[in-house]
């Protein structure tokens, strides 16, 4: 008799199930810049010192940071860019904050925003979902889709595959993005969402939710509510909070009922908070700065 594997479970019940249980839709971008590193970190700026020392350094930052977000928030964005600066020390990094945050309950979101089609797509996907050890698996990712429609399809297999989950960028937060993403009608983002649509028709689970989500910005305060209507089975990454200017009151429109189906990003705000009063302990600052985020967030969405 042929025994057959259990199919995977999903990303987007996973997530929801995360928010639900720490009770708050934090996502913490772990992104380690080395010019804002704290000062035990910062030779890790040093370009005379070995590349792995200050890789090293990189990664105990991330680390201590993901052990004090541990069992508060659902998930963590390392932003991959941060390391792969330091080569490939920094990705040997990346994958042990990778290791580290699974090994610490909290899903991964691996922020590095592909875009690619065919058999190149399907590489990236590999090594993201399915590396050869299986604990620097991200649980999703960061995709973006100009190349049009077919450099997501070898993501929806690897999610099925896998039971992961991707993020897709639709209408994002810097300024110069209007330029591109709102311009016709109908305008590249209404496209890219009505994709989204159609990739999770078929495949949404008991939360609602499909495998593809949307990256909508914090700071398009007046476009989240229509955002949230078009993209009715997506979670929302919501980027923009905090350093970039958003607050939880801007980002109560891209929930829905119940405080669902969003989360809202802060990097700089919790990971780099020492630098608001110089001299203290950074990880007393991120710790408060999340404390505050968290009942922010409680106080908006109540």
């Amino acid at each position: 008799m042929q025994s057959h594997a259990p199919a995977p479970r999903a990303f987007a019940e996973r997530l929801a199930q995360a928010v639900q249980r720490v009770g708050n839709p934090i996502l913490l971008g772990v992104d380690p810049h080395l010019e804002l590193l704290p000062p035990e970190f910062a030779a890790a700026r040093d370009r005379s010192l070995p590349r792995p020392r200050r890789a090293d350094l990189v990664e105990r930052f991330c680390r201590e940071l993901i052990d004090l977000a541990a069992g508060r928030v659902p998930a963590i964005k390392p932003q991959a860019a941060f390391f792969e600066e330091l080569g490939s020390d920094g990705y040997r990094a990346f994958e042990q904050v990778i290791a580290h945050a699974r090994a610490a309950g909290l899903l991964v979101i691996a922020d590095v925003k592909r875009g690619d089609i065919a058999s190149t797509a399907e590489a990236y996907a590999r090594g993201l979902f399915e590396p050869e050890d299986p604990r620097f698996a991200a649980d999703a990712v960061t995709l973006s889709p100009y190349l049009g429609p077919d450099s997501l399809d070898p993501w929806v297999k690897a999610c099925e595959r896998v039971g992961g989950g991707a993020f897709v960028l639709v209408r994002t937060s810097n300024p110069g993005g209007t330029a591109w993403q709102t311009a016709g009608d109908p305008s590249p983002a209404a496209r890219v969402a009505a994709e989204l649509a159609r990739i999770n028709a078929p495949r949404r689970g008991p939360a609602g939710f499909g495998p593809f989500g949307a990256v909508v910005g914090a700071t398009q305060r007046a476009e989240l509510e229509h955002w949230r209507a078009a993209l009715s089975d997506c979670f929302l990454l919501l980027p923009g909070y905090g350093a970039q200017g958003a607050t939880a009151r801007d980002v109560a429109p891209a929930f829905l009922p119940g405080a669902r189906g969003a989360l809202v990003a802060s990097s700089r705000g919790i990971a780099f908070a020492y630098r608001e009063r110089p001299g203290g302990d950074w990880r007393q600052a991120a710790s408060g700065a999340l404390d505050r985020m968290r009942q922010d967030l409680a106080d908006a969405l109540r």
